[in-house]
């Protein structure tokens, strides 16, 4: 696990894909400010950039990463994660993966989807969520954060697999990724505060 200040450095590079994550003073996108950005490898290997207040229109390494559309960003409730990443580094994060949405189309027998059940019923891995509600905003992050932020970003990959494996025997695949590539568009409405389902209500 590699942890940088405000920026990714230019020596750090993903191939095909890369697992995101990020943690924030709180669920409030204009109010609480992105503190983390938590990113995986397809071989294991974590970096994490922790961000200073008022700080993110500079950070060009790890802005040229999430808009790079070579490279699948992969989210568990990307959502959140995109809107938050956009507005604070002024971006447009591209190539979208959400294991969210992915597990609500391929586990349409549960109504389990957080990411805590995803990875115990498909990976048979047990993962913390002790420290989710804490403070993110502090100079120096405790080891059970740290540890609690790599395996928000860990198992994301994998997931992503098995997650397509189900998709695709279920014909679905198709309908996901057009779900994925709404997420531009809702993360807009998000932050201008409109919610995306007021335009298919009667």
């Amino acid at each position: 696990m590699n942890l940088y200040k405000n920026d990714l450095p230019s020596d750090v590079k993903f191939s095909e894909s890369v697992a995101v994550d990020t943690e924030a003073m709180g669920l409030v996108i204009k109010r609480d400010r992105l503190c983390l950005v938590q990113m995986c490898s397809s071989d294991g290997e974590v970096h994490m950039v922790q961000m200073e207040k008022d700080q993110g229109h500079d950070a060009v390494n790890l802005q040229k990463l999430l808009t790079d559309q070579s490279i699948q960003k992969i989210f568990h409730f990307a959502r959140f994660d995109v809107s938050l990443l956009n507005y604070s580094l002024g971006i447009r994060v591209s190539n979208i993966y959400c294991t969210k949405i992915a597990s609500r189309l391929a586990r349409s027998y549960t109504d389990k989807h957080g990411l805590k059940n995803i990875c115990r019923e498909l990976l048979g891995v047990e993962i913390s969520k002790n420290e989710q509600s804490s403070d993110w905003g502090k100079d120096e992050l405790s080891p059970e954060q740290l540890n609690y932020a790599q395996g928000d970003v860990l198992h994301l990959h994998a997931l992503r697999n098995k997650l397509n494996e189900i998709l695709i025997r279920e014909g679905r695949f198709e309908l996901a990724k057009k779900c994925f590539d709404a997420l531009d568009l809702i993360s807009d409405l998000d932050l201008y505060g409109i919610s995306p389902e007021e335009f298919f209500q009667h």
